[in-house]
């Protein structure tokens, strides 16, 4: 094999759907403004107290100007229009513009937690209820994890390898780790990198609230009258995450083809950690999160000191957000005390498989704008006192590398550090 270039890899646009909006745009403005996107849930009925979750708003894929009635009904896993539109929109910020020259040369990589769970559960229920020629032919390419970047990859003419990271709720983080290691080597320029999960249905959201991971909102609860206070990481009464949709996609391009194609950077991959932890499928394993961070700070070249902010993966669990802190602690010693730690899921929820990298671009955004997002519907733990969440209300900051941290079931970690420009 040839040898690699060793080239620096930068983030160049984005684009994102949430809880708080369907582009990155919408996202970021009500982001910065401290809004939260979570709401009892419309999409399905569910006989749950896990009932919040987070939904795009106002989500219907026919109002795209790609898709027809045809197209929507043969689609109906979400994730791949859902990526369609976000590629577009990242492409579309970046101002890459495919063609002959780019196409072969730029990559996609989507991870998922979930995958086309939701088409299963339509062709499931036309089985049951119609038989089984009334199961989709599309049904087996729904379900595919490649799909929806080779689907965007069709409609927007980039030929090189597209597949799916799969690493659960770190799966954003893992596509922009091997998305960004295939651009140093040179096996692409360009690289379409991120995560996308529909899973707002009721076997999901059941699923969760049984394994005690969703917060379950009784009557006294604060999210009881307001649901947007349901996800609050850090928090004294934190009780589980809040389930959410999303889709986020990050373009990044070798340093040499920024100047050519006009592009521009907003910020550098710098350092990729990743371990597992051989330890439990849901439970974290505290010795391989600290390894996977130490990794990327090795990575990046830097030492611990250096990193000005962490986007933690605070998901709002007693036990979850306190291991991460204690990691924390254990790398960065007193240095924790001077440094924000805050948590986007306290606005968007958790969407699983798209979580780091809306994460990431949410991170990267504020950075280069020299701010940090808060931890909203924060109440002090006095167990995390020593912690500066960023609580309620976001903030000037100005610090040149930061730390996006990414956990998933099965005990997967990737951790990302990212340098300002």
């Amino acid at each position: 094999m040839k040898a690699p270039k060793n080239r620096r890899v930068f983030v160049v646009g984005y684009g994102a759907a949430t809880p708080l909006g369907t582009t990155f745009e919408k996202t970021w403005e009500r982001a910065v403004k401290g809004d939260t996107g979570f709401q009892k849930v419309s999409r399905c009925k569910v006989n749950s107290l896990s009932n919040v979750v987070g939904e795009i708003p106002g989500w219907n894929p026919e109002s795209l100007d790609f898709v027809d009635r045809k197209e929507a009904y043969n689609w109906n896993a979400d994730f791949v229009i859902l990526t369609m539109a976000v590629c577009r929109e990242a492409l579309g910020r970046a101002g890459l513009i495919i063609d002959r020259h780019t196409g072969p040369k730029t990559a996609c990589l989507i991870g998922s937690a979930l995958n086309g769970t939701d088409a299963f559960r339509i062709a499931m229920n036309n089985y049951i209820k119609k038989g089984p020629f009334k199961i989709s032919p599309y049904l087996l390419p729904n379900l595919c994890a490649n799909i929806p970047s080779g689907k965007a990859g069709m409609m927007l003419g980039f030929t090189g390898p597209v597949f799916s990271p799969q690493g659960a709720c770190a799966s954003g983080n893992h596509a922009i780790g091997i998305g960004s290691r295939m651009i140093r080597d040179g096996d692409c320029d360009f690289a379409l990198a991120g995560g996308v999960d529909t899973c707002i249905m009721p076997e999901i959201i059941h699923g969760f609230a049984n394994m005690n991971a969703t917060i379950k909102i009784v009557e006294g609860d604060r999210a009881f009258i307001d649901p947007g206070q349901a996800s609050r990481p850090f928090s004294i009464d934190r009780k589980g995450m809040v389930l959410s949709e999303g889709c986020g996609v990050l373009v990044l391009a070798a340093q040499e083809m920024i100047k050519p194609y006009g592009l521009v950077p907003r910020a550098e991959v710098a350092g990729i950690g990743w371990t597992s932890d051989a330890h439990h499928f849901t439970l974290p394993n505290p010795d391989t999160i600290k390894l996977a961070i130490n990794q990327a700070v090795d990575d990046a070249q830097i030492q611990p000191g250096d990193i000005g902010y962490v986007s933690a993966h605070g998901t709002s669990t007693p036990k979850g957000d306190a291991t991460e802190i204690d990691c924390l602690r254990f790398i960065f010693g007193r240095h924790i005390e001077h440094m924000p730690v805050s948590s986007n899921k306290s606005q968007i929820g958790h969407t699983l498989g798209a979580s780091a990298a809306i994460e990431a671009m949410l991170g990267i955004e504020a950075m280069y704008k020299g701010l940090v997002l808060p931890t909203m519907n924060h109440i002090p733990d006095p167990g995390l006192s020593d912690i500066d969440v960023v609580p309620n209300k976001v903030r000037r900051h100005n610090y040149e590398f930061f730390l996006s941290n990414a956990f998933g079931f099965g005990g997967t970690n990737c951790c990302v550090i990212f340098k300002g420009v």
